[in-house]
């Protein structure tokens, strides 16, 4: 199970984090993906990190404002978002994927509920 939280609403330039708890699978052997879905738009994946942690990937939009961080041993992921932009506004759900290698895709083996946010001044 995963559950996403730290959304909320933000001004533009603003920061938050995001995390995903991840139950029932053991976070080592799964690469975590985050993805947002806007109203009326399609989803695109924000930001992937392998199993290790060692390496991540972004959506090209990210523009260096995001950094994701997995910690194993709290079976968690984080995804800090900086200079936050009304165009970011959206739902964001992280996504399970078995395997050591991450994908900006939705090629995923689990997926949660999203948390919701906006960027409104």
């Amino acid at each position: 199970q995963l559950q996403a939280s730290g959304g909320g609403l933000v001004q533009p330039g603003g920061s938050l984090r995001l995390s995903c708890k991840v139950s029932g699978i053991n976070l080592e052997y799964y690469a975590i993906g985050w993805f947002r879905q806007a109203p009326g738009k399609e989803r695109e994946g924000v930001s992937c990190v392998t199993t290790d942690g060692g390496s991540q990937r972004f959506g090209e939009f990210v523009k260096g404002r995001f950094t994701i961080f997995k910690d194993n041993a709290k079976n968690a992921v984080y995804l800090q978002m900086n200079r936050l932009e009304p165009e970011d506004t959206a739902v964001y759900s992280c996504a399970a994927r078995y395997g050591s290698t991450c994908s900006l895709r939705f090629e995923y083996d689990y997926s949660g509920q999203g948390t919701q946010v906006t960027v409104s001044s």
